[in-house]
């Protein structure tokens, strides 16, 4: 079966534009910006070519188009805007969707040229943080929703990984500045997204520290591996999906007993860290709320 959407329900154009479904009746009715097909019991359909504009109208109202003006210009003229407000400005709303189009397109061409137009004036960092941050935070909204496939997220995604890659290699052929310290990046068992410690690895290399990176599905009793070669140790788990709420408390004692000396810390990120018990507090684990704080506290 076909899971890859190619029409979208008022509710999928909610969820991709930010525009509340209400307001985009509203401007259906009252300006005629979009012209939906229809099911047999009346409900509106959206086709691609819709969400496009409707991402461009969205990014044209919050330049401070008014509605009623961007009505009035033609198919062409709205793109041809876009463009030129996109090329004098540094416009991060209109990169994520385009970044949102590639992916419901499976657009690689897009994907790139628009990556190619933000390294002319941004770093590396600068990007993720401006765009691929929010972009993610909105894919993860967008797949809970069923607004986009597995598919749709991993094709978005492993482009990410590929830019992140090239900007780790350049990185690891640099030699650390500060070696007080080992930082060693995994993820638990079964957990896949690795997204997010990709990046981390990436600050880490860029703040001048030597990491070990060692990726997905990894086992506590591997990781005291680490421990004959390096020390102090910061050992960097980013959980998302695993352990589960039930599991968390279970895994933090393991983490605690197998690897937490005088020579050894714990620092964990994701959105699983909301379950661990406050008594599971320990001087030598950290809990960060977001990559941007676990960023400063390298700093």
């Amino acid at each position: 079966m076909n899971n890859i959407k190619n029409v979208f329900s008022i509710k999928d154009l909610e969820n991709l534009s930010g525009i509340k479904a209400h307001t985009i009746r509203i401007w259906e009715k009252r300006y005629n910006v979009l012209e939906p097909m229809r099911t047999d019991t009346n409900i509106r359909l959206y086709d691609l070519a819709s969400l496009q504009k409707l991402l461009n109208i969205t990014l044209l109202h919050e330049y401070g188009y008014k509605i009623s003006k961007i009505a009035a210009y033609s198919e062409e003229e709205i793109p041809a805007l876009v463009k030129q407000i996109t090329s004098s400005k540094n416009a991060k709303n209109h990169a994520i969707s385009a970044f949102k189009m590639a992916m419901m397109n499976f657009d690689q061409a897009l994907f790139f040229n628009t990556y190619n137009w933000l390294i002319a004036d941004k770093s590396f960092k600068e990007i993720f943080h401006e765009v691929f941050i929010p972009l993610m935070n909105d894919l993860g909204v967008l797949w809970q929703t069923d607004t986009i496939s597995p598919a749709h997220e991993h094709f978005m995604s492993n482009l990410i990984k590929q830019k992140l890659v090239v900007n780790i290699a350049a990185l690891q052929e640099q030699t650390p500045t500060k070696t007080d310290k080992v930082f060693v990046l995994s993820l638990p068992m079964n957990e896949i997204h690795a997204l997010g410690l990709m990046y981390i690895n990436y600050e880490i290399l860029l703040q001048g520290y030597p990491a070990i990176y060692l990726g997905e599905s990894m086992p506590i009793i591997n990781l005291k591996d680490l421990k004959k070669h390096f020390a102090p140790i910061i050992f960097v788990s980013y959980l998302t999906v695993q352990p589960d709420r039930n599991a968390i408390d279970h895994y933090i004692d393991q983490m605690t007993e197998q690897l937490v000396d005088q020579n050894t810390n714990l620092w964990f990120i994701g959105r699983m860290i909301e379950f661990i018990s406050p008594e599971k507090a320990h001087p030598q684990i950290q809990l960060f709320d977001s990559i941007s704080e676990l960023v400063a506290k390298l700093n």
